[in-house]
């Protein structure tokens, strides 16, 4: 029969093994965290992070047992220090990881970043099954009950780490208190092991580094808790919060004049200081909608922003209901740009609140959600779309921001958008803001033709002619679907243009944390 070598029996075992199970999980979705803000919250970050993981395990298990095995020294709170120490270490070295990786690209500098800031700990923490199961059994019988308590536990660990992550510390607290806490977690655990074997080792002093290791860590995580926010040279930061969504900061440049809205590495919104003015021309162009249906009264917004599409809307006599994801994008848009709900103000994922709204109809649907950094590519499915017609009066209009290329890669993407509305709408016209390749195209999307006088004097309306933008008659690209949905794939080129031109108007070390 095994018998356990752990003093107290197995019960410290089992929880060692939940810690560690439970740390695994918090590090990996902690991953997006980090890199996101950097590359993009995308199909390839979690791919990599995901990757990363299971790589780490598979080398952790087998470090595990082959050091168990032949050296008998490094004893299993040694594991959890060291873990703990590449844990508090990711703080302090995820700028200049990602600056070494930028160069690499999207794909592979999101795999590479993850690999150098995450395997190191991730592995340790692995080794920490094979440890327990040596330390649980002393012969062969009963092995696999003890192989497979230890793995059982193992995995309930990582689910109980999951809910009290996802649930309770991410909306509560900061990515880099968690990363210290957990890494003082792992410490005064190991130290309590350390502590409850003492008698087994003749020498009690040979692990007198045991607790100089604890201290340094302790020390880390202390330093790391003390640290100002990262500050950027010409940037003011105004307010920074974390929410399930991403990392949200409003941000001044002090050089310029502008107040920035940022959310992980996208801008939500850009206005002067001084004025309220809005920096990004597709604001402008949806503010001219209205021409198009000027008996409209009722309108929704899906991608609040700062809000000034929907200021813009309802200053025009047009009362706008809007759905808005992040409530900490939602707050920021009342506390520092003065934007205050008229209409309906949801807070919420579009694709479950819209089966809310019940027999509400709309004039003007802006869909406003495609800003070039991160963005939700199920909001872009036939079947969505097909919903917001549904919420549509006679005549109304669904328009749909998309930043993306005129030509070359990345031009399918917007394709794809156009013959998804196509096989929706019979009406569909296309604006650019700009006349350069990499622009924001606006498609006009309606049961009945988006007219307006090509005669008139209006400078708004030569404008949107000057920029109205000929699609080919059959364009590349695919009817975007929930089953077949490429778009990420489609959008590295864009992901990776927008990343540079953020760094060149911005700043370089918005995207740090």
């Amino acid at each position: 029969m095994n018998k356990p070598s752990t003093p107290g029996g197995t019960w410290p075992l089992y929880l060692t093994v939940t810690l560690s199970g439970a740390a695994v999980m918090i590090l990996e979705l902690l991953g997006t965290r980090i890199i996101g803000p950097f590359y993009g919250v995308s199909l390839y970050v979690w791919s990599a992070l995901i990757a990363v993981t299971l790589v780490a395990l598979a080398l952790g298990y087998y470090l595990g047992g082959h050091i168990a095995d032949r050296h008998p020294g490094f004893r299993l709170e040694h594991v959890l220090l060291s873990g703990a120490l590449a844990t508090v270490a990711i703080p302090y070295a995820d700028g200049p990881v990602l600056a070494f990786t930028d160069p690499l690209g999207i794909r592979v500098g999101a795999f590479a970043s993850a690999s150098l800031l995450f395997m190191p700990s991730l592995t340790l923490l692995a080794m920490v099954g094979p440890y327990a199961i040596k330390r649980a059994t002393r012969d062969l019988d009963g092995i696999g009950v003890a192989v497979g308590s230890v793995y059982a536990v193992s995995t309930l660990g990582s689910v109980a780490g999951t809910l009290l992550l996802g649930f309770y510390l991410l909306p509560r607290f900061g990515t880099r208190a968690i990363l210290f806490s957990l890494g003082m977690a792992l410490v005064a655990w190991a130290l309590l092991l350390a502590w409850t074997g003492r008698r087994e080792r003749a020498a009690a002093g040979a692990s007198w580094w045991v607790w100089l290791v604890g201290l340094a860590v302790g020390l880390l995580s202390v330093a790391g808790y003390a640290q100002p926010l990262r500050q950027t040279p010409g940037f003011g930061l105004l307010h920074e919060a974390e929410s399930i969504y991403g990392w949200v900061r409003v941000v001044e440049d002090e050089k310029n004049g502008y107040r920035l809205l940022l959310s992980d590495s996208s801008v939500l919104s850009a206005v002067e200081t001084k004025t309220g003015r809005s920096l990004l021309n597709y604001q402008t162009f949806f503010r001219w909608i209205p021409l198009f249906r000027p008996e409209a009264r009722h309108a929704l917004l899906i991608g609040l922003g700062g809000g000034h599409v929907a200021r813009d809307l309802n200053t025009a006599g047009i009362e706008t209901d809007t759905i808005e994801i992040d409530p900490e994008v939602a707050q920021a848009a009342r506390d520092y740009f003065g934007f205050q709900p008229l209409g309906k103000f949801i807070v919420g994922d579009a694709r479950f609140e819209i089966k809310r709204l019940g027999g509400q109809r709309y004039d003007f649907i802006m869909h406003d959600c495609f800003t070039g950094g991160s963005e939700p590519t199920h909001l872009l499915s036939r079947e969505m779309l097909g919903e917001l017609r549904g919420l549509l009066g006679e005549g109304g209009v669904l328009a749909v921001n998309y930043v993306g290329f005129r030509s070359g890669e990345g031009s399918e993407a917007v394709a794809s958008v156009y013959r998804t509305l196509k096989t929706l709408f019979p009406q569909l016209r296309v604006f650019t803001t700009e006349k350069e390749d990499f622009t924001d195209f606006i498609f006009l999307a309606s049961d009945r033709p988006l007219e307006v006088d090509a005669h008139s004097q209006d400078r708004r309306v030569q404008v949107l002619l000057e920029h109205e933008y000929p699609v080919p008659e059959n364009p590349p690209g695919i009817v975007i679907t929930d089953d077949y949905n490429p778009m990420e794939s489609l959008q590295v080129r864009k992901a990776e243009t927008y990343r540079k031109v953020f760094m060149e108007r911005i700043a370089y070390d918005l995207l740090l944390r």
